[in-house]
């Protein structure tokens, strides 16, 4: 098992569920977070004054996947969430040592 973390532009969240459905995914966290990467935000003028936006803001998905099935789901993250411009995100995959779902119990793969 594993989970899959991406961190993907706003707008592009819509995009990027629909590619995910397409490829079986059945649920996913969705968190408005802010951040930035090599972008190092930008600056914005606000009644005449000009200041710096640090952090930008993004979607960060949390997807909990068997193993065999991330090699697909992170190829649809990646085009659906691509616009070829600095800042559309990363994809991070790790370990996932164990799932419960709690309303029965189910354990592990059983509880994807």
């Amino acid at each position: 098992m594993k989970l899959i973390n991406a961190i993907i532009k706003p707008f592009k969240l819509d995009d990027v569920r629909e590619a995910l459905a397409e490829v079986g995914v059945d649920g996913m966290t969705v968190s408005e977070v802010k951040g930035f990467g090599r972008q190092k935000g930008h600056t914005e003028l606000y009644r005449g004054a000009e200041y710096q936006v640090d952090f930008l803001p993004k979607v960060k998905l949390e997807i909990a996947a068997h193993s065999e099935n991330v090699d697909d789901i992170i190829e649809a993250i990646s085009k659906a969430a691509q616009t070829g411009k600095i800042g559309d995100g990363k994809i991070f995959v790790y370990d996932l040592q164990q799932a419960v779902r709690i309303r029965t119990g189910e354990m592990d793969s059983e509880a994807i």
